[in-house]
């Protein structure tokens, strides 16, 4: 595959996506830091900067070996990092993968998460050669599900009660996107 091939999946006219740099540090720290969050995911206890420091060094393994790839979202005429998008439980087998973007509070409704799941996409249908992704969105989250669903993602499932909230339960909407590049 050609240089500018590779480089076309992971870039547009406003954003692209690149590994994560030790630099990246105070940008996890914040965002996954950030208990606002949580309840749209599992975490439930703060990330130290030593944890995150380590995550960023494995972060280099293969998407082969780890089954996930986190790329960081960049806006190319400043050159700061927006956001994050993941490839996780990545399955060569069943040529499918989870995805998950992270827009930074102070860059969202500026079209930076459609475009970057855009790129993602493009390389794992192109280069990955996935047949599907899919994604988990909250029910309450109606952000996440406009943007999937604009991003071509079709809801094909509701899991009862998947996430605990505090004092309940809260469904959990699956959104998939089959590869149309075949």
């Amino acid at each position: 595959m050609r240089t500018n091939e590779m480089k076309d999946f992971f870039s547009n006219d406003s954003i692209f996506l690149r590994p994560l740099e030790p630099e990246d540090l105070e940008f996890f720290y914040k965002w996954e830091n950030d208990t606002t969050l949580w309840k749209h995911g599992s975490t439930v206890v703060p990330f130290s900067r030593f944890a995150l420091r380590q995550y960023i060094a494995d972060s280099q393994l293969d998407i082969f070996q780890s089954r996930q790839l986190r790329m960081m979202v960049v806006e190319k005429s400043a050159n700061v990092p927006v956001g994050t998008v993941d490839l996780y439980e990545f399955d060569a087998l069943n040529r499918r993968a989870g995805i998950g973007i992270l827009t930074d509070k102070d860059f969202r409704r500026k079209g930076y998460a459609l475009q970057a799941l855009s790129c993602i996409e493009r390389y794992a249908f192109n280069h990955l050669n996935l047949h599907q992704l899919y994604a988990f969105v909250p029910e309450k989250n109606v952000h996440s599900h406009s943007l999937f669903a604009k991003a071509g993602y079709i809801k094909t499932a509701v899991l009862k009660d998947w996430i605990s909230i505090g004092t309940g339960f809260t469904d959990v909407i699956v959104m998939q996107r089959v590869n149309s590049f075949q």
